[in-house]
């Protein structure tokens, strides 16, 4: 489960997506999956990299979305959809949300319940992408 600063109400910096780079990464390289109400980007991790084998999630809500107020609404009810729908495997997987402005209007069961199911379609799909794929033969000299 995750661990919630209290006092913040944030996540830990080792479960954000935080860098430009980490978020180009995802887009260009990863899959997508569309859910009724946003789509999901994720990619998984390779095994030695140095940001651990936890599980990473970032938001993008464009200007499209609407005014300022608007598109801090969607992040605060996304942010709070994910830390109450976070998975308890674990999972060296990057994933990021990119929420559709119905967001805004829809109850927030059906965000947190449209958020589990995103992220569980992310694990699972990667894991699934991951298996499949032959493994990686070392070039000797």
């Amino acid at each position: 489960m995750l661990t919630v600063n209290s006092a913040a109400g944030a996540f830990p910096k080792s479960s954000r997506l935080l860098r430009h780079a980490d978020f180009q990464r995802v887009y260009q390289t990863g899959r997508r999956q569309f859910t009724g109400n946003m789509t999901v980007f994720f990619l998984r991790r390779a095994s030695d990299d140095s940001s651990g084998s936890s599980l990473r999630v970032g938001l993008t809500v464009g200007k499209v979305l609407g005014g300022a107020v608007d598109r801090n609404r969607i992040k605060r009810r996304m942010r709070a959809a994910v830390r109450t729908s976070w998975p308890a495997p674990q999972a060296p997987v990057d994933v990021v949300f990119n929420p559709r402005k119905s967001v805004l209007d829809l109850p927030f069961a059906d965000v947190a319940q449209e958020v589990a199911r995103g992220l569980q379609l992310a694990v699972q799909r990667a894991r699934e992408a991951q298996e499949g794929q032959p493994a990686k033969q070392v070039k000797r000299k």
